[in-house]
């Protein structure tokens, strides 16, 4: 029974299966993106020089940085196997 259940089902659960393995090596691949400590401090650096040219102000500064900032600490834990 498990046979005739496994051949039946093929169409619909071999597709399925293969949606979710896409779906996680995406949201692992974004995530790799959005924590890369590198990518994080040359941010931080462009950050820095936009409010040296006046693009954008103290409060905007500060808020971005917080951001990054937070993002940089996952990375950090992330990195240590926290998370």
């Amino acid at each position: 029974m498990a046979i005739l259940t496994n051949v039946l089902g093929a169409p619909v659960v071999g597709p399925l299966k293969g949606v979710l393995w896409l779906s996680r090596l995406l949201l692992e691949q974004a995530e790799a993106a959005l924590y890369d400590e590198n990518a994080i401090r040359a941010g931080l650096f462009a950050l820095e020089e936009r409010l040296e040219a006046g693009e954008i102000d103290e409060a905007q500064y500060e808020k971005e940085e917080d951001v990054l900032l937070e993002r940089l600490r996952i990375a950090r834990e992330r990195h240590r196997g926290g998370g």
